[in-house]
Protein backbone atom coordinates (compact mmCIF):
# COMPACT_ATOMS: atom_id res chain seq x y z
CA UNK A 1 0.00 0.00 0.00
CA UNK A 2 1.69 3.35 -1.02
CA UNK A 3 0.80 6.76 0.62
CA UNK A 4 0.55 9.94 -1.29
CA UNK A 5 1.09 13.06 -0.01
CA UNK A 6 -1.91 14.26 -0.10
CA UNK A 7 -3.05 11.32 2.31
CA UNK A 8 -0.27 12.11 4.79
CA UNK A 9 -1.40 15.96 4.60
CA UNK A 10 -5.12 14.73 5.46
CA UNK A 11 -4.27 12.60 8.08
CA UNK A 12 -1.69 14.97 9.81
CA UNK A 13 -4.38 17.67 9.31
CA UNK A 14 -6.89 15.68 10.73
CA UNK A 15 -5.14 15.31 14.64
CA UNK A 16 -2.84 18.70 14.40
CA UNK A 17 -5.35 21.20 13.92
CA UNK A 18 -7.63 20.17 16.64
CA UNK A 19 -4.69 19.83 18.61
CA UNK A 20 -3.84 23.26 18.33
CA UNK A 21 -7.13 24.58 19.80
CA UNK A 22 -7.33 22.22 22.26
CA UNK A 23 -4.28 22.36 23.58
CA UNK A 24 -4.38 26.19 23.59
CA UNK A 25 -7.48 26.34 25.80
CA UNK A 26 -5.72 23.59 28.32
CA UNK A 27 -2.86 26.13 28.60
CA UNK A 28 -4.92 28.96 29.63
CA UNK A 29 -8.34 27.25 31.63
CA UNK A 30 -8.32 27.21 35.32
CA UNK A 31 -6.93 23.89 37.14
CA UNK A 32 -5.56 22.27 34.11
CA UNK A 33 -3.91 25.37 32.85
CA UNK A 34 -2.30 26.14 36.53
CA UNK A 35 1.23 25.84 37.25
CA UNK A 36 0.30 23.10 39.81
CA UNK A 37 -0.33 20.71 36.88
CA UNK A 38 3.07 19.93 34.81
CA UNK A 39 3.20 21.01 30.89
CA UNK A 40 3.89 17.15 30.52
CA UNK A 41 0.34 16.49 31.79
CA UNK A 42 -1.06 19.04 29.73
CA UNK A 43 0.18 18.06 26.82
CA UNK A 44 -0.41 14.18 27.35
CA UNK A 45 -4.06 15.68 28.20
CA UNK A 46 -4.48 17.13 24.77
CA UNK A 47 -3.26 14.68 22.97
CA UNK A 48 -5.43 12.17 24.40
CA UNK A 49 -8.28 13.89 23.74
CA UNK A 50 -7.60 15.04 20.64
CA UNK A 51 -7.04 11.68 19.63
CA UNK A 52 -10.19 10.23 20.85
CA UNK A 53 -11.96 13.14 19.16
CA UNK A 54 -10.89 13.42 15.79
CA UNK A 55 -12.55 10.93 13.83
CA UNK A 56 -16.03 12.59 15.01
CA UNK A 57 -14.67 16.03 13.68
CA UNK A 58 -15.57 17.53 10.46
CA UNK A 59 -13.04 16.74 7.71
CA UNK A 60 -10.26 19.40 7.56
CA UNK A 61 -9.25 21.48 5.06
CA UNK A 62 -6.24 20.47 2.51
CA UNK A 63 -3.33 22.57 2.76
CA UNK A 64 0.20 22.49 2.43
CA UNK A 65 2.05 22.04 5.62
CA UNK A 66 4.58 25.28 4.89
CA UNK A 67 1.94 27.35 3.64
CA UNK A 68 0.32 30.88 4.40
CA UNK A 69 -2.96 29.16 4.86
CA UNK A 70 -1.71 26.51 7.34
CA UNK A 71 -0.12 29.45 9.76
CA UNK A 72 -3.34 31.46 9.24
CA UNK A 73 -5.41 28.13 10.16
CA UNK A 74 -3.00 28.00 13.29
CA UNK A 75 -3.29 31.24 14.66
CA UNK A 76 -6.57 30.82 14.08
CA UNK A 77 -7.01 27.79 16.51
CA UNK A 78 -4.55 29.18 19.15
CA UNK A 79 -6.56 32.08 19.34
CA UNK A 80 -10.52 30.40 19.97
CA UNK A 81 -8.98 28.08 22.44
CA UNK A 82 -7.28 31.04 24.39
CA UNK A 83 -10.16 32.68 24.07
CA UNK A 84 -12.36 30.12 25.38
CA UNK A 85 -9.77 29.83 28.46
CA UNK A 86 -10.13 33.26 29.28
CA UNK A 87 -13.46 33.35 29.35
CA UNK A 88 -13.39 30.32 31.87
CA UNK A 89 -10.61 32.52 33.93
CA UNK A 90 -12.37 35.63 34.07
CA UNK A 91 -15.74 33.77 36.06
CA UNK A 92 -13.35 31.89 38.07
CA UNK A 93 -11.82 35.14 39.27
CA UNK A 94 -15.12 36.18 40.46
CA UNK A 95 -14.77 34.07 43.47
CA UNK A 96 -11.04 34.94 44.23
CA UNK A 97 -12.11 38.90 43.94
CA UNK A 98 -14.99 38.25 46.00
CA UNK A 99 -12.70 37.01 49.24
CA UNK A 100 -10.46 39.50 48.62
CA UNK A 101 -13.03 42.28 48.87
CA UNK A 102 -14.55 40.35 52.38
CA UNK A 103 -10.58 40.24 53.21
CA UNK A 104 -9.44 43.89 52.69
CA UNK A 105 -12.75 44.46 55.04
CA UNK A 106 -12.26 42.16 58.10
CA UNK A 107 -8.59 43.39 58.29
CA UNK A 108 -6.93 40.84 56.63
CA UNK A 109 -5.74 41.74 53.66
CA UNK A 110 -2.15 41.86 54.83
CA UNK A 111 -2.92 37.76 55.33
CA UNK A 112 -1.20 37.10 52.24
CA UNK A 113 -0.96 33.45 50.59
CA UNK A 114 0.53 31.99 47.97
CA UNK A 115 -1.95 30.90 44.99
CA UNK A 116 -0.24 28.23 43.03
CA UNK A 117 -3.09 28.35 40.49
CA UNK A 118 -2.24 32.05 39.54
CA UNK A 119 0.90 31.99 40.73
CA UNK A 120 0.76 34.85 42.69
CA UNK A 121 -0.11 36.07 46.49
CA UNK A 122 -3.92 36.46 47.18
CA UNK A 123 -5.61 37.36 50.68
CA UNK A 124 -6.29 33.77 52.46
CA UNK A 125 -10.16 34.38 52.29
CA UNK A 126 -9.21 34.32 48.77
CA UNK A 127 -7.73 31.17 48.99
CA UNK A 128 -10.50 29.33 50.70
CA UNK A 129 -12.68 30.95 47.87
CA UNK A 130 -10.35 29.86 45.21
CA UNK A 131 -10.06 26.12 46.58
CA UNK A 132 -14.21 26.01 47.11
CA UNK A 133 -14.95 26.77 43.64
CA UNK A 134 -12.50 24.60 42.23
CA UNK A 135 -13.53 21.40 44.29
CA UNK A 136 -16.97 22.51 42.94
CA UNK A 137 -16.11 22.83 39.30
CA UNK A 138 -14.94 19.20 39.33
CA UNK A 139 -18.16 17.93 41.23
CA UNK A 140 -20.48 19.12 38.70
CA UNK A 141 -18.23 17.60 36.51
CA UNK A 142 -17.86 21.28 34.68
CA UNK A 143 -14.52 20.01 32.84
CA UNK A 144 -16.12 17.41 30.66
CA UNK A 145 -19.08 20.16 30.04
CA UNK A 146 -15.88 21.99 28.69
CA UNK A 147 -14.79 19.11 26.63
CA UNK A 148 -18.10 18.63 25.35
CA UNK A 149 -18.41 22.52 23.96
CA UNK A 150 -14.74 22.14 22.85
CA UNK A 151 -15.88 19.10 20.74
CA UNK A 152 -19.35 21.45 19.10
CA UNK A 153 -17.52 24.46 18.24
CA UNK A 154 -15.77 22.40 15.71
CA UNK A 155 -18.98 22.50 13.65
CA UNK A 156 -19.69 26.34 14.70
CA UNK A 157 -15.97 27.34 14.29
CA UNK A 158 -14.84 24.83 11.40
CA UNK A 159 -11.44 24.87 10.40
CA UNK A 160 -10.77 26.85 7.31
CA UNK A 161 -7.85 29.09 6.43
CA UNK A 162 -10.02 32.19 5.40
CA UNK A 163 -11.68 31.82 9.00
CA UNK A 164 -15.26 30.82 8.69
CA UNK A 165 -16.97 32.07 11.23
CA UNK A 166 -15.24 34.52 13.58
CA UNK A 167 -15.42 34.87 17.78
CA UNK A 168 -17.49 37.36 19.15
CA UNK A 169 -15.20 39.45 20.95
CA UNK A 170 -17.69 41.43 22.36
CA UNK A 171 -18.89 38.33 24.28
CA UNK A 172 -15.99 38.41 26.12
CA UNK A 173 -15.24 42.42 26.96
CA UNK A 174 -19.22 42.27 28.49
CA UNK A 175 -18.36 39.39 30.82
CA UNK A 176 -15.08 41.14 32.01
CA UNK A 177 -17.88 43.73 33.11
CA UNK A 178 -20.43 41.34 34.42
CA UNK A 179 -17.71 39.41 36.40
CA UNK A 180 -16.27 42.49 38.76
CA UNK A 181 -19.83 43.29 39.23
CA UNK A 182 -20.77 40.23 40.09
CA UNK A 183 -18.06 39.69 42.55
CA UNK A 184 -19.32 42.84 44.29
CA UNK A 185 -22.95 41.19 44.95
CA UNK A 186 -21.60 38.10 45.95
CA UNK A 187 -19.13 40.15 48.67
CA UNK A 188 -21.88 42.89 49.52
CA UNK A 189 -23.33 41.24 52.52
CA UNK A 190 -20.04 41.15 54.42
CA UNK A 191 -18.90 44.63 52.77
CA UNK A 192 -21.69 45.87 54.29
CA UNK A 193 -21.85 44.11 57.79
CA UNK A 194 -18.24 44.89 58.24
CA UNK A 195 -19.02 48.58 57.30
CA UNK A 196 -21.73 48.80 59.94
CA UNK A 197 -18.81 47.16 62.55
CA UNK A 198 -16.62 49.91 61.44
CA UNK A 199 -19.09 52.84 62.04
CA UNK A 200 -20.09 51.67 65.45
CA UNK A 201 -16.19 51.44 66.29
CA UNK A 202 -16.16 55.38 64.99
CA UNK A 203 -18.65 56.06 67.46
CA UNK A 204 -17.60 54.44 70.19
CA UNK A 205 -13.95 56.40 69.34
CA UNK A 206 -16.20 59.89 69.21
CA UNK A 207 -18.21 58.21 72.20
CA UNK A 208 -15.16 57.36 75.11
CA UNK A 209 -12.11 58.52 73.15
CA UNK A 210 -10.33 56.62 76.11
CA UNK A 211 -10.98 53.31 74.67
CA UNK A 212 -8.46 51.67 72.37
CA UNK A 213 -10.56 51.51 69.36
CA UNK A 214 -7.53 49.61 67.22
CA UNK A 215 -6.37 47.40 69.21
CA UNK A 216 -10.00 46.25 70.20
CA UNK A 217 -11.63 46.79 66.50
CA UNK A 218 -9.04 44.72 64.36
CA UNK A 219 -10.03 41.21 66.71
CA UNK A 220 -13.97 42.30 66.87
CA UNK A 221 -13.88 43.15 63.07
CA UNK A 222 -12.36 39.27 62.52
CA UNK A 223 -14.71 38.01 64.57
CA UNK A 224 -17.56 39.89 62.82
CA UNK A 225 -16.07 39.16 58.95
CA UNK A 226 -15.87 35.42 60.16
CA UNK A 227 -19.36 35.09 61.13
CA UNK A 228 -20.27 36.89 58.04
CA UNK A 229 -18.92 33.91 55.93
CA UNK A 230 -20.07 31.14 58.34
CA UNK A 231 -23.34 33.11 57.74
CA UNK A 232 -23.42 33.93 53.74
CA UNK A 233 -21.44 30.80 52.68
CA UNK A 234 -24.60 28.23 52.52
CA UNK A 235 -25.77 29.82 49.98
CA UNK A 236 -22.51 29.81 48.11
CA UNK A 237 -23.18 26.50 46.64
CA UNK A 238 -26.05 27.53 44.87
CA UNK A 239 -24.95 30.70 43.39
CA UNK A 240 -21.40 28.82 42.21
CA UNK A 241 -23.84 26.50 40.22
CA UNK A 242 -25.42 29.20 38.63
CA UNK A 243 -22.69 31.48 37.76
CA UNK A 244 -20.53 28.42 36.64
CA UNK A 245 -23.53 27.38 33.84
CA UNK A 246 -23.63 31.09 32.95
CA UNK A 247 -20.00 30.51 32.34
CA UNK A 248 -20.22 27.15 30.34
CA UNK A 249 -23.31 29.18 28.10
CA UNK A 250 -21.33 31.83 27.45
CA UNK A 251 -18.49 29.59 26.38
CA UNK A 252 -20.71 28.10 23.88
CA UNK A 253 -21.20 31.38 22.81
CA UNK A 254 -18.40 32.33 22.27
CA UNK A 255 -16.68 29.39 20.34
CA UNK A 256 -20.18 29.30 18.03
CA UNK A 257 -19.26 32.46 16.86
CA UNK A 258 -21.93 34.06 18.56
Amino acid sequence: MELTTAQITAWLGQFLWPLFRIGALFMIMPLIGSVMVPMRIRLVLAFSITFLIAPLLPAMPMVEPLSGDSLRILLQQLLIGFMGGMLLHIYYAIFAMTGQMVSLQMGLGMAMMYDPINGVSIPIIGQVFQILTSLMFLAMNGHLVVINVLVHSFEALPVAPIGAGMLDLNTLTRQMSWATGAALIIALPAITAMLLVNIAFGVMNRAAPQLNVFSLGFPMSMMAGVLVLMITVSGIAGLYLELTGEALEALDVLLRGG
